[in-house]
């Protein structure tokens, strides 16, 4: 396979591993007795400002403020912590994807993807002030979130294995 299908099944694989990861969120959102439907809580439908915009929005206004020098109006709170939110899991499994191609025949890559991802938020997210630092989480709460990464991980790496394993060539 050439380099940009590589690339294109990382990037599907990672919406795959979002959107398991989501799920498994949003169960775990329903169990607590969560009310909104799943697309109604997928799509952030309550983010109307930045103060209600979870970690992918936060990071996506910085972003904007870095780039236009202003802060972005309140409606773009919404459309922000999604496409934030999308292209992080998706630019994962684009790095799986580098990283299978810089180290061939490593199969622990995809294991490792999940717990990567989820200390690099612990590291990158506290120097934002978007996080606290990872000391100042109980162990419940970083439990989970390494949970949900670790369901990323895998269903990414599954993903990526299933779009970009060789036919085998059939004898009889």
């Amino acid at each position: 396979m050439n380099l940009i299908r590589l690339l294109a099944a990382g990037a599907i694989a990672g919406a795959a591993g979002t959107a398991a990861m989501d799920v498994l969120w949003y169960r775990r959102y329903r169990r607590e007795h969560g009310q909104e439907g799943f697309l109604r809580w997928e799509l952030a439908a309550d983010v109307t400002d930045w103060e209600a915009a979870p970690a992918p929005g936060q990071v996506g206004r910085e972003l904007e403020q870095l780039v236009t020098r202003r802060t972005p109006p309140d409606a773009w709170a919404r459309p922000t912590t999604n496409v934030v939110h999308w292209a992080t899991g998706v630019g994962w499994g684009v790095n799986l994807a580098l990283a299978k191609v810089a180290l061939p025949g490593s199969r622990s890559l995809g294991l490792a993807l999940g717990p990567v991802a989820w200390i690099t938020s612990y590291a990158v997210l506290p120097l934002m002030k978007v996080y606290k630092p990872i000391w100042k989480y109980d162990a419940r709460t970083l439990g989970k979130d390494l949970s949900a990464h670790l369901v990323y991980g895998v269903v990414t790496a599954g993903v990526y294995a299933l779009l970009v394993r060789r036919p085998r060539l059939r004898t009889r």
